[in-house]
């Protein structure tokens, strides 16, 4: 069975290997085949698929990274997550769908600090070969004003 323990510490290494500038190993919490979003929470609510991020595989998350590091200029900046406790709503020994609240500090070079975005995960989990991965991740952002540095994942 796919836990509250489980995912919790999933979502602990995910937001590790983002707010510690581990990028690469990002595309890992997910599957190969998989789907990955950033909208916000009208968006959401009337049913409007697209994102301002939109990902369907593990490859093009990898892509994102290799263009942040190599291609993209963008200010220098870097995240803190804050994570609440996941609310399971279906699991079994194979998959799972949860929620979680999130709030994102952005750390900018120069030392200044805000708050980036809150909103909630809405994921769903799947036990591949005993490691446990994303199917999909939806980052619902409560508010419809994006920064225009949306350059790291959520």
């Amino acid at each position: 069975m796919i836990d509250l323990l489980a995912i919790a510490a999933f979502n602990a290494a995910y937001a590790e290997a983002i707010d510690s500038d581990s990028l690469e190993r990002w595309p890992a919490f997910f599957c190969a085949d998989c789907h990955y979003r950033i909208t916000n929470l009208e968006n959401e609510r009337d049913g409007l698929p697209a994102g301002i991020v939109w990902a369907d595989s593990r490859a093009m998350l990898e892509d994102r990274i290799a263009a942040l590091r190599e291609a993209n200029i963008y200010e220098r900046h870097r995240y803190r997550h804050l994570l609440g406790l996941p609310l399971i709503e279906t699991a079994d020994a194979h998959c799972a769908t949860a929620r979680t609240p999130f709030v994102v500090a952005r750390i900018m070079h120069t030392g200044e600090s805000g708050l980036f975005a809150t909103g909630v995960y809405r994921d769903r989990f799947v036990n591949l070969d005993g490691r446990l991965l994303l199917a999909e991740r939806v980052a619902v952002c409560d508010s419809t004003v994006t920064d225009t540095l949306l350059a790291l994942p959520l």
